[in-house]
């Protein structure tokens, strides 16, 4: 059986560390905490699980802090962990399996990272990450900000997951000014994080600027498809914020020069017809979103909603304002399939039911 080491980062994580390191600590046989600069009562919580809690001067770097704790590891493969994120009690089952089961020929394990969820508490946005790395395979965090290994080796996929349970809101002002920093200091940006500076600024309210970049990185050669299209989305939303309709729209068939569609992309055109009143159009882009299924192990940011849940509801919505109301309901009844919870469906529900009756 393998052993792991547990290798974290952590800098005033007080309100969530303890639910993190419980949820974990009967996986691992070793925890290595490095604190970056806890004002709080992280480091005296991290000591009642582990001995190893290590100081390292913050940067703005968090690869170099991440490279820093896995330079500790003693274990055969390292797992690492947010302080906002858990292991739920089916997935400690699974990784106990995995931990007896894995051949030690394997570099990498992917485990799925679920970080969005509905009203219900259902996953409903994931994507794979390299989650646990084989220590002789010498893995590297890249870039100070947004920071990534690349996988390589001998790589499987496992339906475990890691659950961010995040309950601190951390402003993106602190990314923005590392990637500044960056540019001050003439620090050359890889296309990935060409993309990341983009968001960022986005996230900071920031869209004539947030637009600029995404183009630049749409043209630049070396970038990710997935990060193409995801670029292209959120370009589409800076012009809708703007009210640039035009080029919303354009920002959405963009996509397409990159790769075959996306369900997200698709429900977008979809919702850009809804919103103009054009439902015929719009039918028709939510009835190809539907046909697409989500490829999580492609790395994609998958918001798996988009995947026939949404496209049934407005499919619903666009039905009624043409005066089709059992095709209407009718979809209301499918998307209450996926989700028979949902405030949505129920709310609709209600309302054909008041009125057939």
């Amino acid at each position: 059986m393998i052993t792991i080491s547990l290798c974290m980062i952590v800098k005033n994580e007080e309100k969530v560390l303890k639910r993190c390191l419980d949820s974990v600590k009967d996986i691992v046989d070793e925890i290595i905490i490095v604190d970056t600069g806890s004002k709080d009562n992280t480091k005296e919580i991290a000591k009642k699980f582990t001995s190893k809690v290590l100081d390292f001067k913050w940067v703005d770097d968090f690869s170099k802090a991440r490279n820093y704790s896995f330079s500790k590891a003693t274990k055969d493969y390292i797992l690492w962990l947010d302080a906002d994120d858990i292991i739920l009690k089916k997935d400690r089952l699974n990784f106990l399996k995995l931990k007896k089961s894995l051949s030690n020929n394997v570099d990498v394990v992917m485990m799925k990272y679920n970080v969005g969820f509905d009203e219900n508490g259902n996953t409903n946005f994931a994507y794979y990450r390299e989650r646990l790395l084989k220590r002789s395979s010498n893995f590297k965090w890249e870039s100070p900000i947004h920071e990534v290994i690349q996988p390589s080796g001998n790589i499987i996929y496992s339906n475990i997951a890691i659950t961010h349970k995040k309950e601190n809101h951390t402003s993106s002002i602190r990314n923005l000014k590392i990637f500044e920093n960056m540019i001050s200091n003439k620090t050359p940006l890889s296309s990935r994080q060409k993309y990341y500076y983009a968001r960022e600024l986005m996230y900071n309210n920031m869209y004539l600027e947030a637009i600029e970049k995404f183009n630049e990185f749409l043209e630049d050669k070396d970038g990710w498809i997935e990060n193409k299209i995801n670029a292209c989305l959120d370009l589409s939303y800076c012009y809708f914020l703007l009210n640039d309709n035009y080029n919303e729209l354009l920002s959405l068939l963009r996509s397409f020069l990159h790769s075959t569609p996306r369900a997200e992309i698709l429900c977008s055109i979809g919702n850009y017809f809804l919103r103009n009143s054009n439902y015929e159009i719009a039918i028709y882009w939510y009835k190809q979103a539907i046909k697409i299924k989500p490829n999580l192990k492609s790395g994609a940011f998958c918001n798996l909603d988009y995947y026939k849940f949404i496209p049934y509801l407005n499919l619903c919505l666009c039905y009624y304002m043409l005066g089709d109301i059992e095709t209407s309901k009718k979809y209301n009844e499918k998307a209450g399939k996926i989700k028979p919870k949902s405030e949505k469906y129920l709310y609709n529900k209600n309302f054909f039911d008041s009125i057939l009756n």
